[in-house]
């Protein structure tokens, strides 16, 4: 078998896999991306329905990677007013840029820009390397080296070994790394849809007894349209015509965006949210979905793996010698350390929060829906610290 040795093996080139090569591009370090997709898929990824709300944290390390600047701006849309909803109530817990001092809350891309963004920008580096179209069949470590064998028969050896290879990584299960995995019996349905009136760079997220509706600006007079519902539902919905889902969502939404049509395709993605035990193991590492796989209801999605990737990316960079040689095991403990503090309390206080407005049953609990919009409004720290989950402005 031919024998390859690299300083950092990273299995996954989505967008958490790119985005820490990127951030470990100019070290210099010999840096192996191993994606079972052709690379040709990579440089132009197809759209997936997906539109992504990034923070300015976000913005500011997409930035500082030279990603932002590759999304072509047309491609980038504001969200400037936040309204949470409950039911066809017209009470709203509200959410406005002006009361944190910026031109907006938040940006939209869609995925596949992203993606495509984080390609590009790491691409060109001479250090940093595709290995396409072949699959891990193991991974393990010892005290010198991590090693994969793929495959095509090849086992490749480096220090460190990262895997972004999604919340059903079948690496971190071959490490042996635990995952609590919650599966919420519901689907995610996204598209886009043309709308009659303007949407005013306002996001809407209305909590209704069966389902759940995300409206989302986009450019061009677009909006892109969140649902979910129960799995058992999503057959006959996506089989709904055109015409009749259109309508379905804007009653839905209170004929708040007038007429609505759909743009896209109907995407079906299944809701099952996963944390992993611990982030790392020895020289091996656990970033984006394989670390934490989030729920889409408060979209912390990209925003955590862009941010761990970050994270990682610091704390190998910390112990980075003259002679090129690093300490895994020491960066990894710090970053699992770091991220998990961050991570813990998004991940339970979603999964807390999907459970509470996806109950119908209980009179307490559509009491608490009501209550907690109101208590949002009203007590200024905890909105306040919502506000900041959300955009990560203080987190510059």
């Amino acid at each position: 078998m031919a024998m390859m040795d690299h300083d950092i093996i990273i299995i996954g080139a989505g967008p958490a896999g790119l985005s820490f090569a990127r951030a470990m591009a100019e070290t210099k370090l010999d840096i192996l991306l191993i994606e079972k997709q052709p690379e040709s898929v990579l440089a132009d990824p197809p759209y997936d329905g997906r539109e992504i709300a990034l923070t300015h944290l976000s913005h500011k390390i997409m930035n500082e990677l030279g990603m932002w600047g590759l999304v072509p701006e047309e491609h980038i849309s504001l969200i400037k007013t936040a309204k949470v909803m409950n039911g066809h109530s017209p009470y709203a817990l509200s959410f406005d840029h002006t009361e944190v001092g910026e031109e907006n809350l938040g940006f939209m891309i869609s995925n596949h820009r992203i993606r495509k963004a984080a390609y590009d920008s790491v691409k060109d580096y001479p250090n940093v390397t595709f290995l396409n179209e072949v699959t891990v069949s193991k991974v393990d470590t010892d005290d010198d080296k991590g090693w994969v064998e793929l495959s095509n028969g090849e086992r490749l050896e480096a220090p460190l070994i990262i895997a972004a290879d999604s919340r059903f990584s079948n690496t971190r299960r071959m490490m042996g790394i635990s995952t609590n995995l919650l599966d919420f019996g519901r689907t995610c349905i996204v598209c886009t849809m043309e709308h009659e009136l303007p949407h005013n760079d306002t996001a809407y997220e209305c909590f209704h007894y069966d389902r759940t509706v995300a409206v989302l600006p986009l450019n061009n007079g677009q909006v892109s349209v969140v649902m979910t519902l129960t799995s058992e539902e999503d057959t006959d919905v996506l089989a709904m015509d055109e015409q009749e889902f259109s309508d379905d969502v804007a009653q839905r939404i209170d004929h708040k965006f007038g007429n609505l049509k759909l743009s896209s395709k109907r995407y079906p993605y299944p809701l099952v949210s996963t944390l992993a035990k611990t982030f790392c193991a020895n020289r091996f590492g656990l970033i984006g979905d394989a670390a934490v796989g989030m729920h889409p209801v408060t979209a912390h999605g990209f925003n955590l793996g862009l941010r761990g990737a970050q994270t990682l990316a610091h704390e190998l960079q910390n112990t980075l010698q003259s002679d090129g040689s690093f300490a895994p095991n020491i960066a990894l403990e710090r970053y699992s350390r770091k991220h998990r503090k961050h991570c813990l309390p998004l991940y339970h206080g979603t999964n807390a929060l999907v459970r509470l407005y996806a109950t119908t049953e209980y009179r307490t609990a559509k009491f608490a829906r009501k209550a907690l919009l109101r208590l949002g409004n009203h007590i200024k720290p905890a909105k306040r610290f919502i506000m900041n989950q959300l955009t990560e402005i203080k987190d510059i």
